[in-house]
């Protein structure tokens, strides 16, 4: 019978291969840091190639004619991967969210509500800040602080502060924004 060689373990050091010369010199890239053949998995390939072309020419020739050797079909091919490239832009990490257009609305006043929350609980709902171009955000944190309670933006263009506040905003919402005139405020009573 033959003899059958013992089978290799796994990562088992075999011994320098020959025709390599060690130790190893590898070439890393200046703009993303990790070795040259690994730059075209990154993100920012485009300038990691001009990094590239400017401080090691012989190593992006090599990086172009590599590309050219591995790519199957003729030149047409890479003429409509060029323009693929063009039409499908690299996404960076986390992507680009679709930015909302604001429209322009001429500012419409406040109105102001309060509203039971419970039994013996009121809220105070303040509308229209949005208009004056005031992030609701802000103007939430504001409140919050302003009153020492809770306050959030519910809706487009709501804030609900807790705690019926309503006499108290008739003079702060003119002092904190000078857009907003005393005239421009409205209150509309108990929300059912």
């Amino acid at each position: 019978m033959a003899e059958v060689a013992p089978p290799k373990a796994f990562l088992e050091y075999s011994g320098p291969v020959k025709g390599v010369k060690y130790p190893l010199q590898v070439l890393y890239c200046g703009d993303c840091g990790v070795p040259v053949e690994y730059c075209e998995n990154y993100p920012n390939y485009e300038k990691c190639k001009a990094w590239l072309e400017k401080n090691m020419p012989s190593e992006f020739e090599k990086l172009k004619v590599d590309k050219g050797e591995g790519e199957e079909g003729s030149a047409e091919s890479s003429k409509d991967l060029a323009e693929g490239e063009e039409k499908k832009k690299r996404q960076t990490r986390g992507g680009k969210a679709m930015m909302k257009t604001k429209k322009k609305v001429e500012p419409q006043g406040i109105k102001m509500w309060t509203q039971t929350r419970g039994k013996k609980k009121k809220v105070t709902i303040v509308v229209g800040l949005a208009s004056y171009e005031i992030d609701l955000k802000d103007a939430s944190k504001f409140f919050a602080g302003r009153f020492s309670c809770g306050s959030s933006v519910s809706g487009d263009d709501e804030i609900v502060i807790q705690g019926d506040v309503k006499d108290d905003l008739f003079d702060i919402l003119p002092e904190k924004w000078k857009i907003i005139d005393e005239d421009d405020i409205d209150d509309c009573g108990e929300k059912k």
